[in-house]
């Protein structure tokens, strides 16, 4: 386990702004939305259409309105946008929600106005990646309202678009779910892959040797997790982690074993927090929430998301 020294903060502690704030540094939005201009508008940028029907003086108000329910995220992002589509400060904006809010058909999201060219030709993208991410916020907050009573935590993965983690991560968070590691570089995670052919002496070892080496390297992680996918395996695991590992994934358990392996860890009072994952439906979430279990990976909080409507009307 990483000393308070080399710890990350957890980034769960952020409030919503802040944790924008937080994934903007790292520099991949604005890598992102110069992307995703140059995608649309092509190098050098021209959107010939908007060109062609808008004098260079011509202005524009419009409205981002929604045409189902949801929850509305990305909201936060709108400077960054116009930041890349509106060099000159031509757009100005006001929302009239916040990210998180639950929305109904017809809500005004957020009012823009300014140079015609620059609206037309950052529409696609705005509702682009608004509507995606508001799709991962709905479908966030109806998994964290299917395990309400429960103590479990609903937490996204790294099952994320490519190129789009950053934005995801955070409609997760929009819709009341938890961020788990962002990505390989601020977490450690021991996966069946890294632990293949080794026996439980090995993994002992391993996980020993890993320990010492994170404090030698001065490494700063959030957490350090291993996974198991069998009782067995977790009651070696659970004898030597203590001191080392915080969080143990159980991969592919029913219910019954997952209540199990929470009283294994209660009867042998041995500090770690146990995360059950692997084909997590909106079927299934419930029974394994009641299983006493403290965390439920859902990788399809993001790969089975699907987009919110939203329209652009002037």
């Amino acid at each position: 386990m990483p000393s308070e020294r080399h710890r990350l903060p957890d980034p769960n502690d952020l409030s919503l702004n802040d944790f924008a704030e937080h994934l903007r540094r790292g520099g991949l939005v604005e890598r992102l939305l110069y992307l995703a201009r140059d995608e649309d508008m092509g190098v050098p940028a021209h959107d010939w259409t908007g060109e062609l029907m808008f004098s260079p003086d011509d202005q524009r108000e419009v409205r981002m309105r929604a045409r189902e329910s949801g929850v509305v995220s990305g909201l936060a992002f709108l400077p960054d946008m116009l930041a890349v589509f509106s060099p000159s400060g031509d757009i100005e904006f006001e929302a009239h929600v916040s990210d998180g809010d639950r929305i109904e058909p017809g809500t005004t999201l957020a009012t823009l106005s300014g140079n015609a060219r620059e609206i037309v030709a950052l529409e696609r993208t705005m509702l682009n990646l608004i509507s995606r991410m508001s799709g991962i916020a709905t479908r966030t907050r109806h998994f964290v309202d299917l395990v309400e009573g429960t103590n479990a935590k609903v937490c996204d993965t790294r099952k994320t678009t490519p190129g789009l983690r950053v934005f995801e991560k955070y409609a997760v968070r929009c819709g009341d779910g938890t961020s788990h590691r962002i990505g390989l570089y601020d977490a450690v995670l021991i996966k069946d892959n890294h632990l293949a052919g080794k026996s439980p002496e090995q993994v002992a070892t391993a996980l020993g040797a890993a320990a010492y080496t994170l404090e030698e390297l001065g490494a700063r992680v959030q957490f350090v997790q291993i996974e198991v996918d069998s009782l067995e395996q977790f009651e070696k695991v659970l004898e030597v982690c203590s001191g080392i590992v915080e969080v143990i994934l159980l991969d592919n358990m029913v219910p019954d074993q997952l209540a199990q392996a929470v009283r294994m860890r209660d009867e042998g009072s041995v500090g770690v927090l146990l995360e059950a994952s692997g084909g997590v439906s909106e079927h299934s979430i419930g029974p394994i929430a009641r299983s006493g279990i403290d965390r439920i990976s859902v990788g399809g909080l993001t790969h089975q998301a699907r987009s919110l409507d939203l329209g652009l009307d002037a």
